[in-house]
């Protein structure tokens, strides 16, 4: 089936590499765009070409700082004034996911304020990979298209033919995940138990499972300054785990988390380029390999414009 509202792909700043590659896999041009930035940092994206009646999909990830999500925003409005017929926030990263409900009293449910915010701005629809939890969903009132990085990363991990394979869930939190990829890679799940003295801040890991000879892989969703990560890799090790990988689809890598990584027990982390990996020389990244969710993306965007159904992307 045609669609008759013409597709327009959109990159704000963020996430240009990824949605170049996007792009080009949908043998599309990237629509071109501007943001004019004023001498106190406020900023005016504007749309350099019609989109009236266009089917616009503005690729973004909100990863910090602020202006990320907000520039996403300000497309998304500028996107609805000029006419265009609907508008789809691709959101590699869905930022704030994190404060997904009040887990202690007087907070913020961010990631349901930013829901909020994208449909005050006029999006239509959001696609994005991997949210923290999958009640976020729910917080919309419009369609969600949730893309899961186990589509690529799966297929790496089988190819790799690891003998003595378990999986493990750094965190109870994670165990629905990790059951998920030992179950398709048959293999034993490995759940780290930790207990948090502060936010970022890990007290002590143990670890429940067969561990001993065991090649390890740690399944997230998010590496964000790595504590946690590397912490449980350590623990994993001297339990008596042969090696340890880390896969995660978001590569936040705050503080010192390259650092981490390249001190840890690990000797593989696998993520996915929905975040850029920092372009500072000074970083260690031997260890990391990145997997491109380009190309599933384009697919369920190539769908989802010509209303062709998406559940038949996914590794069950």
């Amino acid at each position: 089936m045609h669609n008759e509202h013409k597709m327009k792909l959109f990159a704000c700043r963020a996430s240009k590499d990824f949605a170049m590659k996007v792009a080009k896999a949908l043998n599309l041009d990237l629509g071109e765009s501007d943001v004019l930035t004023f001498s106190d940092g406020e900023f005016q994206p504007s749309f350099n070409e019609s989109v009236r009646g266009a089917t616009v999909f503005i690729v973004q990830s909100t990863c910090p700082p602020t202006d990320n999500l907000f520039e996403l925003l300000l497309m998304a409005d500028a996107a609805k004034r000029a006419s265009a017929h609907s508008v789809i926030a691709v959101m590699p990263y869905f930022g704030w996911a994190r404060q997904d409900r009040k887990d202690k009293p007087r907070v913020s449910i961010g990631a349901k304020l930013v829901a909020n915010m994208l449909h005050a701005a006029g999006c239509d629809r959001v696609m994005t990979c991997d949210l923290h939890a999958d009640q976020i969903q729910g917080f919309f009132d419009f369609p969600v298209d949730h893309i899961y990085a186990s589509t690529v990363f799966l297929p790496y991990l089988k190819a790799k033919n690891i003998e003595n394979l378990a999986i493990a869930a750094p965190d109870m939190g994670g165990a629905k995940r990790a059951n998920a990829y030992a179950r398709y890679l048959q293999c034993p799940v490995i759940i780290c138990h930790k207990s948090r003295e502060k936010a970022n801040v890990v007290g002590s890991i143990t670890a429940i499972g067969d561990i001993e000879g065991k090649n390890v892989v740690i399944v997230d969703d998010i590496i964000d300054t790595a504590g946690t990560l590397a912490k449980a890799a350590n623990v994993l090790k001297d339990m008596g785990a042969a090696s340890v990988r880390a896969c995660a689809t978001h590569a936040v890598f705050s503080g010192p988390a390259y650092e981490r990584i390249a001190e840890s027990a690990l000797e593989e982390v696998l993520v996915s380029d929905t975040i850029p990996l920092s372009q500072d020389p000074s970083k260690d990244k031997s260890k990391i390999t990145v997997l491109t969710m380009t190309d599933i993306f384009a697919d369920i965007i190539n769908k989802v414009y010509n209303y062709e159904e998406i559940s038949s992307s996914f590794i069950n």
